[in-house]
């Protein structure tokens, strides 16, 4: 049997890893327990009873990404710049030892400045760019990875040449939550047609936070079911992301359901699409770094 290693994704919000044999998944286990969720100088404990019984009787190594190498995480990591591809990353790791022994190393994340000179950083999101690459066998592509924070990525040669962030997630969630256009509002039905009808509003030549207040007056003059409310928000914060210069597919990667949202507001402004699950990405990616790494250092993680 192949030697047995542990993938992390350790996030703001929430925990996921997987116990890997060589490239074959053996078990998977998730958390609500984030970064938010862990107290300071607790990140070595705190994983230890997640991981539970996987390091009971074993010292796997273990490979991280995500937040957990942030500022606010276990360990401080510093990014990596653009361009980057697998060796780059492998570079930049930040290698260390756990108290019960295994050895441990976190994916710097990646760091850039946009065309108008504004920093730009991602953490976690380059592990599933790397992975889709290595499950699709490309070479150059466009990606965009719905989140609270979404991802817009270019891959050129395989190495990663460009990003930016779109608050897209945290935003929504923020203004139906704590402003004026979600107060009051029943139980959410789903309803495409308020979701394509903000997609449509996204393409207006107006301010951003003036096509945002409409979620409120069409409410009020009868236009919009309150119930609709949140989907046509949604469309048109989604519809937001979108450009319509692209040339060739946009890889969309993530979760199922909001792939597939994104996948509705792009067919709505023309714009072809390929969905690819998000974990499977990840675990491909963590794969790629976890052989390169053992290659380079004569078998040892």
């Amino acid at each position: 049997m192949k030697k047995e290693w542990i993938a992390v994704d350790w996030g703001t919000s929430n925990f996921r890893a997987w116990l890997m044999a060589g490239d074959h998944v053996l078990d998977k286990r998730s958390a609500s327990c984030g970064l938010l969720h862990v107290e300071q100088g607790q990140f070595d404990a705190t994983l230890k009873n997640l991981l539970g019984e996987w390091v009971v009787n074993a010292t796997p190594g273990i490979a991280m990404a995500g937040m957990v190498g942030s500022q606010q995480g276990w360990h401080d990591v510093d990014y990596c710049p653009l361009p980057a591809k697998t060796d780059d990353l492998i570079a930049h790791r930040f290698h260390f030892t756990t108290s019960w022994g295994s050895e441990a190393w976190i994916v710097p994340g990646l760091r850039t400045s946009s065309s108008d000179g504004l920093p730009d950083v991602m953490r976690g999101e380059e592990v599933q760019l790397l992975g889709l690459t290595m499950l699709e066998d490309l070479d150059d592509f466009r990606a965009m990875l719905p989140g609270t924070h979404s991802k817009h990525a270019q891959v050129k040669q395989r190495h990663i040449v460009e990003f930016s962030t779109y608050m897209t997630g945290e935003l929504f969630n923020v203004l139906i939550s704590h402003s004026l256009l979600g107060r009051a509002l029943p139980l959410a039905v789903r309803d495409d047609d308020a979701f394509l009808r903000g997609v449509a509003a996204s393409r207006l030549q107006t301010p951003l936070s003036h096509r945002l207040f409409s979620a409120r007056t069409l409410r009020l003059s009868g236009e919009l079911p309150a119930a609709s409310v949140g989907d046509y928000l949604s469309g048109l914060l989604i519809g937001s992301e979108f450009t319509t210069d692209h040339t060739g597919p946009v890889w969309l990667v993530g979760s199922a359901a909001l792939t597939a949202r994104y996948q509705l507001a792009a067919t709505a402004l023309g714009i072809e699409t390929r969905c690819m699950d998000g974990d499977r990405c990840f675990i491909a990616g963590m794969q790629s770094l976890q052989h390169r790494l053992t290659e380079k250092h004569n078998g040892q993680f």
